[in-house]
């Protein structure tokens, strides 16, 4: 079963409210979950990111895939460290002769 950390939406139109929950990845956006593991609040000012840091840790460790948006999260909280920029890669240039 692939698991994934993922948002949740809550709140009354136009007022989005999510939770940070753990989910099989084949279930829909706001449907079954196994457990939730935090909350992210974006109206307020400013943001409002609660994570249960030991939670987290444990799912991540068991294989859990955070979405892009949850691992920024995840990072702002402190639960994960912000990744170190891999070196860039080294392409050679081809020079075209103006003949071609």
């Amino acid at each position: 079963m692939a698991v994934k950390i993922r948002l949740t939406r809550m709140g009354a139109k136009k007022m989005p409210f999510y939770r940070i929950v753990v989910a099989d990845s084949r279930s829909p956006r706001d449907g079954k979950v196994i457990e939730t593991i935090g909350y992210y609040n974006p109206v307020t000012e400013p943001a409002q990111i609660k994570v249960e840091a030991e939670k987290a840790k444990e799912w991540l460790e068991k294989g859990a895939q955070p979405t892009e948006t949850v691992r920024s999260l995840l990072i702002k909280s402190g639960v994960l460290e912000k990744p170190s920029k891999p070196a860039p890669a080294k392409t050679k240039a081809v020079k075209k002769s103006k003949g071609e």
